[in-house]
């Protein structure tokens, strides 16, 4: 078992706010919620509020409810007894219960079906659950919920229970996105790397070039710190293992010969005039912004690197270089 917080690792000032947050809150015997985008570590932070409380020998106990039915994850969450219904043919003790003493973790509470959220509450309001065709019984459980999602605005629109929302939201960790930590990319970078590195087997790890560096510094990354995970590691596995990382492999998908979206259909004609509309200035205009849209569009794709975004348009390079300075693109990064 583990008896110690999981480690997280950050240097900004948002991160350590956060940390200080938490610390604050964890020995309070209370629900909380945890609030971030996707990858920013709920989970982390859940397991941390857990082992920094009076509950840390006991059970932490983790349901993702966005993973089953609702009729799954009533059974799931709370058990049944054996012959309950069709196919329970031995009692199953929920997670509710096996949480008994410490700490239930509700990953993606938001899609819990009202159903399954009037037994949360009854459970967090006053410790008692029913197995599906047994008794009444009490249970002694600190219940912390995690979403991505605005729960007040689901409230408000009667797509999750007010009660219940006022119950878990005893106080509420939002957690920054990674874009607002910049000052830990690097520092992430580093670790996901090591950890790459051990699993690869390589003697040692010989850092980030300058412009793998800012590669990571630039991007957006909407899939916060799992994407910038998933990005390094690859990364690292396809990089010389004598050498630095020289490039952060930020798409996987992206290829010369990645399938082309469908394209959206074109206008239909006027049925009553049998004339298709076409842009302002006419039809050489409307053909000078299509063309202008599917270079930009190509370049974007390819991270204006155009030598590849010009075997993908199936263009010389010159071909390509041309069409860019027709269109005044010729100024954009490469």
């Amino acid at each position: 078992m583990q008896t110690n917080p999981p480690p997280l690792l950050g240097e900004s000032p948002a991160f350590h706010a956060v940390l200080a947050h938490v610390s604050r809150v964890a020995p309070l015997e209370r629900p909380l919620l945890v609030i971030g985008e996707r990858g920013t570590g709920k989970e982390l932070i859940a397991a941390r509020l857990h082992y920094l409380s009076r509950r840390w020998d006991r059970p932490f106990v983790k349901v993702n409810c966005a993973a089953l039915t609702e009729s799954l994850l009533d059974s799931e969450l709370f058990g049944h007894e054996a012959g309950a219904f069709t196919g329970a043919i031995r009692r199953q003790i929920g997670r509710v219960e096996q949480a008994d003493g410490g700490t239930l973790f509700l990953d993606e509470i938001a899609t819990a079906s009202a159903a399954v959220q009037e037994k949360l509450l009854r459970a967090v309001e006053y410790g008692e659950i029913e197995r599906v065709g047994g008794r009444t019984q009490t249970v002694d459980v600190r219940v912390i919920g995690a979403t991505n999602a605005d729960l007040p605005a689901l409230a408000e629109a009667g797509q999750f229970r007010a009660d219940l929302l006022d119950r878990l939201a005893f106080d509420v960790v939002t957690l920054p996105p990674l874009r607002a930590r910049r000052e830990d990319i690097p520092v992430l970078a580093e670790h996901f790397a090591l950890g790459m590195v051990r699993e690869l087997e390589r003697s040692l790890f010989p850092g980030f070039t300058p412009r793998a560096l800012q590669q990571l510094l630039d991007h957006g990354w909407p899939g916060n710190v799992r994407e910038l995970r998933n990005a390094v590691e690859r990364s690292v596995a396809a990089s010389d293992p004598e050498g630095p990382v020289e490039e952060i492999l930020l798409d996987p998908f992206a290829s010369a010969w990645r399938p082309e979206a469908p394209m959206a259909p074109a206008p239909s004609p006027d049925v009553a005039t049998n004339e298709v509309p076409v842009a302002a200035g006419g039809f050489q205009e409307k053909v000078r912004r299509f063309e202008s849209g599917l270079l930009e569009t190509a370049l974007e794709r390819n991270r204006f690197n155009q030598r590849q975004t010009a075997e993908a348009l199936g263009l010389g390079y010159h071909q390509l270089r041309g069409l860019l300075k027709k269109h005044g693109l010729i100024g954009k990064p490469e």
